[in-house]
């Protein structure tokens, strides 16, 4: 539990501004066949040293660690492609055997960005079961991530007193003290953060694999690192699947106000299912039942609950928790009812474990090599940050920031008045730092690759089904839709229909046919 104030206008304008390190240059990825081609030598060359998980390590479940079937290890990569001898990072990888005749690996990326990918896959080993007998499923840190040298700001920026919108010094003081501690906390890997070198990460794990192609599945954000793969080494690209299909084109405002948006419609939909039956808290009227959860935000932030040994709990502690309970149609029932403990009892402790159980790593984790000794808490949203930003080339000044934060604040509480506020931070946390690369933008586009399968999901609350659309006709001839006409994040862990067709292709190479679907379950 965490307590976060109200901000004003001036505080959000701080904090939008928080965490300026300077970054490396990444307009532009190094060229794969470039002048560092032969420093790249010895990175493609290495070998996985597999081993038994490490509990006290990876901090995995004890079921994970005593598995025969999965091994974790780690792979090194260049810290700056551009100039390979700059220095040197460790991934952490986990492997899942293949429990059959093994035709290969199958790279898994869950999303984020700032998802790790070692406790995803530790989490989710039964869902690739059938998926597994004919592959080794490896899932992965990215650089920054988890236990791959984890960035952090130190956590939660906290708010300035003196930071009055009419005292530009105190704004000033206050970005440069963040920035300083950005930088102090995350090390050398921060400026190296972003789609561009994770998806040169990715080839290097791919040939320390073994693997002469690319297998890959990619979830939500994954989906863009699936792309960018396919735009920076298409000739390496084996059966690729990307389910929750990102935008390639909008800047992160416009992402944002989707996602609010997007988070808000699902809302709406669990409120109005809530209220059709018997015993929710909410009552019988949907449009009661919204304005109701918005005042139980606004009163949590302005009263928030105490626990015994200090902490609160807030509003905005609702709004993490409805933000991933509201991505699986499955977790509804569960959700009406930790609602009703809250409402009715004021107890958050069934909220908070539904939270606890949708995220998407545990909080601390230790490191098994590198400076870092543990994950910091706000690693997922330092990442998370970081990686957008380092992808969006759009970068207005500070002047403009000062200028537009009314608007932006009004823009997004209209998208939104429950997720308005959570989905503008992000946002404007861009604001101010260096520049990030257009070739996503510019690029990626028009790939020369084998047939690949984009899934997408009419009622996703994070990645709307014109994405999906839209990213197919700029990737090009290769790309095939298939349409998952239900609700939820993703389509693969919630519909028996997406995963039977996924899990197809993925093992027999049986593509489903451009704009075929399957029905809401």
């Amino acid at each position: 539990m965490r307590s976060t104030p109200a901000l004003t206008a001036a505080a959000v304008l701080a904090l939008a501004l928080a965490g300026l390190p300077v970054a490396a240059d990444q307009a532009a990825p190094a060229d794969p066949s470039g002048p560092a081609k032969a420093d790249l030598r010895r990175f493609y060359t290495q070998k996985i040293k597999w081993a038994a998980c490490k509990p006290d390590v990876q901090n995995l479940p004890e079921n994970i660690t005593k598995d025969k079937d999965v091994s974790c290890g780690k792979v090194t990569v260049p810290l700056d492609y551009a100039k390979p001898g700059r220095g040197t990072l460790g991934l952490a990888m986990m492997k899942i055997k293949a429990s059959g005749d093994k035709r290969g690996s199958l790279l898994v990326n869950f999303g984020g960005p700032g998802g790790a990918g070692v406790a995803g896959l530790a989490g989710a080993k039964k869902d690739f079961g059938y998926v597994g007998k004919g592959y080794d499923v490896v899932g992965f840190d990215p650089r920054g991530v988890g236990l791959s040298e984890p960035v952090s700001c130190g956590g939660e920026p906290e708010e300035d007193p003196e930071a009055a919108a009419d005292d530009a010094a105190a704004v000033l003081r206050q970005l440069r003290e963040t920035a300083a501690k950005c930088k102090k906390e995350s090390g050398p890997v921060l400026p190296y953060i972003g789609t561009v070198n994770v998806s040169r990460d990715l080839d290097v794990m791919r040939q320390a694999l073994g693997d002469k192609k690319l297998n890959y599945l990619g979830f939500s954000y994954g989906t863009r690192l699936g792309a960018v793969y396919t735009a920076q080494f298409p000739k390496k690209v084996g059966r690729v699947v990307l389910d929750g299909v990102d935008t390639l084109t909008e800047n992160v405002e416009e992402q944002g106000l989707v996602g609010a948006e997007g988070r808000q419609t699902a809302l709406d939909n669990f409120l109005l299912w809530c209220t059709k039956n018997a015993g929710c808290v909410f009552g019988e009227d949907s449009r009661n039942a919204r304005h109701a959860m918005v005042k139980l935000i606004d009163d949590l932030d302005a009263y928030p609950l105490k626990s015994m040994d200090g902490q609160e709990f807030t509003g905005q502690d609702v709004v993490s928790v409805l933000g991933t309970a509201l991505y699986s149609r499955q977790a509804w029932p569960a959700l009406s009812q930790a609602l009703g403990a809250l409402l009715a009892d004021g107890d958050p402790r069934a909220l908070l474990r539904m939270g606890g159980a949708m995220g998407d790593a545990p909080g601390r984790a230790r490191v098994a090599a590198g400076g870092r000794t543990e994950v910091p808490e706000d690693n997922s949203s330092a990442a998370l940050m970081a990686v957008n930003c380092a992808d969006d080339p759009d970068r207005p000044g500070a002047k403009r920031v000062e200028k537009e934060i009314s608007r932006l604040e009004t823009e997004f509480e209209e998208a939104s008045p429950v997720f308005g506020r959570s989905m503008l931070f992000p946002v404007l946390l861009c604001f101010g730092r260096p520049a990030g690369t257009d070739y996503i933008r510019d690029d990626v586009r028009d790939v020369d690759t084998p047939k690949f399968l984009l899934v997408g999901t009419r009622g996703d609350p994070a990645t709307p089904y014109r994405w999906t659309v839209e990213t197919a006709e700029r990737l090009g001839s290769s790309a095939v839709v298939l349409d998952n006409k239900g609700d939820g994040h993703t389509g693969y862990f919630g519909s028996k229909c997406v995963k039977d067709k996924v899990d197809a292709f993925l093992l027999y190479k049986e593509m489903p046919k451009n704009g075929s679907s399957c029905a809401a379950e």
